[in-house]
């Protein structure tokens, strides 16, 4: 059974009919960028948690996490209606290896989001150590409508304080927009347009990619860079691709 802090909702942002940020004040011990907490409240009876990823730094708070109301979702539907200073459920360590120390040495890193797997990314975006280690990091954020693409302004203040380090690149596969490119990131890496608009080449000698999101993504992704020369990151055996499956 989970070990539970109380935390208190700080506000609650509502970012389209189902894409939501909730910001929690809650102890924590210390963590890494990338790592998830596990929130729940009580619900008939029962405690009914999930684990989220934190989109806030390690040094700032309060807790930030972004989280989609899934339909007759009995969690997600019981956060959307949380108003600050109700309370929630919080684990008080966090957890999961998708961190900074368990990447190894590279260039240029990449990291690749669908929907809510930009979060961890957005934590890892704020750490002076990412910036240290790596000579290009460039974010692709994944969506289907122009609505759900959220942070924007965080991104940009982002893309201003490491103008000569970041690349952006946002795509949009179900509606035309003139800000994203539209498809798919698989086809974007076969057909070199995810290189063209990042203005960084993809191999094997200097690249690092971590994939946060939907599984189709992730395999499809996977499949595309083995193609291109890249294998899986494991301990044991290093790569240049780590992978993280949101559902």
């Amino acid at each position: 059974m989970a070990n539970w802090n109380t935390g208190t909702v700080i506000r609650q942002q509502q970012w389209n009919e189902k894409l939501f940020s909730l910001y929690i004040e809650s102890e924590i011990e210390p963590f890494q960028a990338g790592q998830f907490v596990k929130i729940a409240l009580e619900l008939g009876g029962e405690i009914v948690g999930r684990p989220y990823s934190l989109v806030n730094g390690p040094d700032t708070r309060p807790l930030e996490l972004y989280y989609i109301k899934v339909p007759n979702g009995q969690l997600t539907s019981a956060l959307a209606k949380l108003d600050a200073g109700d309370t929630i459920l919080v684990t008080p360590r966090a957890h999961g290896f998708m961190i900074l120390d368990e990447i190894p040495q590279a260039k240029n890193l990449w990291l690749l989001a669908t929907g809510t797997g930009v979060g961890p990314f957005l934590s890892m975006l704020t750490t002076a150590r990412l910036w240290q280690r790596f000579e290009q990091v460039i974010l692709v954020y994944a969506v289907r409508t122009l609505q759900e693409l959220s942070y924007q302004e965080r991104i940009s203040q982002i893309l201003a304080k490491h103008a000569n380090q970041f690349s952006y690149v946002p795509f949009i596969s179900r509606e035309a927009s003139t800000f994203a490119i539209p498809g798919r990131i698989p086809q974007a890496i076969d057909n070199g347009t995810l290189e063209l608009h990042a203005g960084v080449k993809i191999n094997a000698n200097d690249s690092h990619f971590i994939l946060c999101g939907n599984p189709q993504m992730i395999e499809d992704t996977t499949n595309s860079l083995v193609a291109r020369g890249l294998r899986k990151h494991r301990r044991k055996e290093p790569g240049q691709i780590t992978v993280e499956s949101y559902w």
